[in-house]
C-alpha cells in the first residue's frame, strides 16, 4: 500500500475528456485560483473508492500523495486522512491535525478544503478553544481562510453558530468569490438549524453582504423572505 500504487489505481480511472473539463471547472488558467493544477480525469466516487481500498495508508505515503501534481491524488489523500481521523484516538487525531496544518499549502482548491476541513479541523476543535480557526482566518492564504470558515460546519452540526457568524462578519469585505460562497454556505447551514441566527445576521448585514454570499445564505428561507432581502439590497 503505497502512494505510487494508489496513483496507478487512480490513473486506471483516467479520462482525458473529464480531465480537460476539470481544468476549466477548477479555474487552472493563468492568474486563476487553481493555476497550473493537473487532473487525471476520474470522478469523485472513483477517487473515494480508491481511498476506501487504501484507508490504512501511512502518513509518510499520504505526504507523497499530497505532494503529487495530480489533483485527484491530493483529494484521495484527504479522504483517507478524514477517515483515519474519525477512527483515531486522541493521540492519533492530534497527529493528523498537525499533519494537516503542516500541509495547507497542498490543500489548494475549494473541493480539497471542503472534503476535509470540517471533518478534521472542525471536529478537533469542537470541544476545544477555537483560536486556531481565527489564526487561519488571519492568514494571507485563501485556502487557509476557507479552511477556517468551512471548519465551522462541525460546530453548526452541534447547534453552535457563534464562530460561523463571527467569521462571516469578518469576511464581509473579502475580495474573493470563493469566500463569499463558503460564508453563504455556512450561514445557510446555520439557518437550517436556527433561522433566527441567520435572519439576525442578515438584518444586521445584508446591505453590505456580497451578492453571492447573500444568495447562498437565503436559499432555504421562504420565497417572501428571500424577496425582502434582495429588494432591500437593491435599494
Amino acid at each position: 500500500m503505497t502512494a505510487k500504487n494508489i496513483k496507478q489505481q487512480l490513473l486506471a480511472f483516467g479520462n482525458p475528456e473529464k480531465a480537460e473539463h476539470a481544468k476549466y471547472f477548477f479555474k487552472t488558467g493563468k492568474g486563476q485560483y487553481g493555476e497550473g493544477d493537473k487532473f487525471i480525469g476520474c470522478t469523485v466516487p472513483e477517487s473515494r473508492s480508491v481511498a476506501r481500498a487504501n484507508k490504512n495508508l501511512s502518513l509518510a505515503e499520504l505526504q507523497k500523495l499530497l505532494n503529487d501534481e495530480m489533483h485527484e491524488c491530493r483529494f484521495c489523500a484527504l479522504v483517507i486522512l478524514t477517515e483515519q481521523f474519525k477512527k483515531g484516538d486522541e493521540e492519533k487525531r492530534k497527529e493528523i491535525v498537525d499533519f494537516y496544518l503542516a500541509n495547507t499549502h497542498r490543500i489548494n482548491n475549494w473541493d480539497l478544503v471542503d472534503v476535509s476541513a470540517y471533518n478534521i479541523v472542525g471536529e478537533w476543535l469542537r470541544n476545544k478553544h477555537r483560536s486556531l480557526i481565527y489564526r487561519l482566518a488571519e492568514s494571507d492564504n485563501l485556502w487557509e481562510q476557507r479552511i477556517a470558515i468551512v471548519s465551522t460546519l462541525a460546530f453548526i452540526r452541534n447547534n453552535d453558530f457563534t464562530d460561523t457568524l463571527k467569521l462571516s462578519e469578518k469576511f464581509l469585505s473579502h475580495r474573493h468569490d470563493l469566500m463569499h460562497k463558503a460564508c453563504g454556505w455556512m450561514l445557510r447551514e446555520a439557518g437550517k438549524r436556527d433561522e433566527k441566527s441567520l435572519t439576525g445576521f442578515l438584518d444586521a448585514h445584508h446591505r453590505e453582504m456580497p451578492r453571492t454570499m447573500l444568495r447562498y445564505a437565503i436559499e432555504k428561507l421562504s420565497p417572501q423572505q428571500q424577496s425582502q432581502y434582495r429588494m432591500a439590497l437593491s435599494k
